[in-house]
C-alpha cells in the first residue's frame, strides 16, 4: 500500500483529533482504522487544506485499508450541467449536504460567477428550515 503524502496526513491529524479526540504524534503518521471509519466525504469537503486531490488520495488510501468513505462527487461535465442534476436531486428530495459543498467548491475553483436562480432557491430554503 502506497503512503499518504504529507499534506493528506496534515489533513487527518486535524481530524483526528476533532473526530475521535486522538492526538496524532509529529512527523510520519497512520491514521487509525476508527479515523477512518468516522471520516466523510462531507467532513473531507471541507477540511482545511483538503482540495480535491488530497480527498481523491485520502479516500483511495482509506479504500485500500478496506474502509470505504461515503460517495464523493465525480469530477468532469460541465458546471450549468452539475448545476441541472443538483437541481433535480434537490426537487426529488434527495440532495445532501455534501453535494452541495462539493458542488460550490467546485464552482469556485472554477472561479464561476454564476449559480442558477433555481439553486440560490434552494440555499436559502436549506439555511432557512437550519435557523428555525
Amino acid at each position: 500500500m502506497q503512503k499518504l503524502s504529507v499534506r493528506a496526513q496534515n489533513v487527518l491529524k486535524e481530524l483526528a483529533v476533532e473526530l475521535t479526540g486522538e492526538q496524532p504524534p509529529k512527523g510520519t503518521w497512520s491514521p487509525s482504522q476508527k479515523l477512518l471509519r468516522a471520516l466523510t466525504a462531507e467532513r473531507l469537503a471541507t477540511a482545511r487544506n483538503c482540495g480535491p486531490h488530497t480527498m481523491r488520495e485520502i479516500v483511495d488510501w482509506a479504500q485500500g485499508c478496506g474502509v470505504t468513505i461515503g460517495p464523493v462527487l465525480p469530477p468532469g461535465g460541465s458546471l450549468s450541467q452539475m448545476w441541472g442534476e443538483l437541481i433535480a436531486k434537490a426537487s426529488a428530495g434527495g440532495l445532501t449536504s455534501a453535494e452541495i459543498v462539493g458542488a460550490l467548491q467546485r464552482s469556485i475553483r472554477r472561479k464561476s460567477v454564476r449559480i442558477p436562480i433555481a439553486f440560490q432557491v434552494i440555499l436559502v430554503k436549506i439555511l432557512l428550515s437550519s435557523f428555525e
